[in-house]
């Protein structure tokens, strides 16, 4: 069953077909899974082999090539028709006499396309270096040009339906940091409180179930909160200890994230004027979200109030997220930070984490929002504040 209509595909394979003419670009292979569901429905965990779509600029349908065994699942979730369904041997999978960009070679000279503007998601994660060797030699009459993120930004103002799935995640994002604070205390193993998330996140709302998200719960712990992008250990939770949990609910492969800083028995006075100094932050900024701003000015709005306090942030303060896979939430299109001039328009959504990480600690408290005709709407329901979990030991 599809989820969304063809009369959307179709429309967003329009707004496509305009970028590539812009971009003179005759043919669009596309590599990203994201951008292959956003165009087509294309849903299973067939990325660690090479797939895509390719797309012409004359042909009303993209067509879709992958292995063999997954040509079931594009009958299955695609709005393709079969003869669009295209799947190659499974003599081309991880061999070292062929590729399977061989095979794409000799079907677009089939269909006589081996001499035109062919646009390639070159910095796509599941694009690699071989793939484009093989496509240049293969096609040495072709006009190879850069497709990175041409449908990302397609993809960055949501339908009614995309911002219905993303509402959906958000909810499931609420039940999961719940079950987060609920399962960490002193002496319980971050492993097993990671293990209820992830049951949370699968098991999502009486209401609908979740998906796998595109990044695994983070948690750093302790003096390791100063790493943000740590995932587990089978170790115990101490007394004392800052926890730090970014996570996500994914509904329909679109995600909600959501992060938060839970201390075990009583916070240090830095990191609760650290807190403090975020929430302020992020408090400022989601009240200053409006079409119009831009990214930049965004950005601003935040750095001015931290900087009151003396308090200085490097990184990005967020980016715009939705639909995705592995290894990633993020859309990779516009960033909330200094030099991003992307203007800020209704049913754009975005994951606001502004984290703070010193050398011995770090506190992270985010919201995703959507930007709405007047303002912002938060996505996520839950308690935007250090959190305090009582310490109780295990026997």
């Amino acid at each position: 069953m599809l989820t969304f209509s063809v009369e959307e595909f179709k429309a967003r394979l329009t707004r496509t077909k305009e970028r590539m003419t812009d971009a003179g670009v005759d043919i669009l292979l596309v590599t990203d899974p994201a951008n292959m569901n956003y165009l087509t429905g294309y849903d299973a965990w067939s990325f660690y082999v090479h797939q895509m779509l390719i797309v012409m600029i004359d042909e009303d349908q993209p067509i879709w090539v992958g292995r063999g065994q997954d040509a079931s699942a594009a009958y299955h979730t695609t709005w393709l028709d079969i003869d669009n369904i295209i799947p190659y041997a499974d003599h081309y999978v991880q061999s070292t006499e062929r590729h399977p960009m061989d095979f794409v070679c000799d079907l677009l000279r089939e269909k006589k396309r081996d001499k035109q503007a062919i646009a390639v998601e070159l910095d796509a994660y599941y694009f690699t270096a071989k793939s484009y060797m093989r496509l240049t030699q293969g096609l040495p009459n072709a006009t190879f040009k850069d497709g990175t993120n041409l449908v990302n930004w397609v993809r960055i103002i949501k339908s009614q339906q995309e911002i219905k799935y993303i509402k959906q995640a958000a909810q499931i994002s609420e039940k999961a940091m719940q079950v987060a604070y609920d399962t960490i205390n002193q002496g319980v193993r971050e492993c097993d409180v990671v293990a209820a998330i992830s049951y949370a996140q699968i098991t999502g709302t009486e209401d609908f179930g979740g998906d796998y998200p595109a990044i695994v719960p983070l948690l750093p712990t302790g003096e390791k909160t100063s790493a943000c992008h740590l995932t587990w250990t089978d170790d115990r939770f101490k007394h004392g200890d800052p926890v730090i949990i970014e996570l996500a609910g994914c509904y329909r492969r679109y995600h909600s994230p959501l992060a938060r800083t839970v201390v075990i028995g009583m916070p240090s006075e830095k990191m609760q004027t650290v807190s403090d100094v975020v929430i302020e932050g992020i408090n400022t900024a989601l009240d200053a979200v409006k079409p119009g701003i831009t990214c930049e000015e965004l950005e601003m709005v935040w750095r001015k109030v931290i900087e009151r306090s003396g308090i200085k942030k490097e990184s990005r303060m967020g980016y715009s997220m939705g639909l995705n896979y592995p290894p990633d939430w993020g859309e990779h299109t516009a960033s909330l930070r200094p030099g991003d001039r992307t203007v800020l328009e209704p049913n754009m959504t975005f994951h606001l984490i502004p984290g703070i990480w010193t050398d011995n600690m770090g506190v992270e408290i985010s919201e995703s929002f959507r930007v709405t005709e007047n303002g912002c709407e938060v996505l996520a329901d839950f308690p935007r504040e250090l959190m305090v979990k009582p310490n109780i030991r295990l026997a």
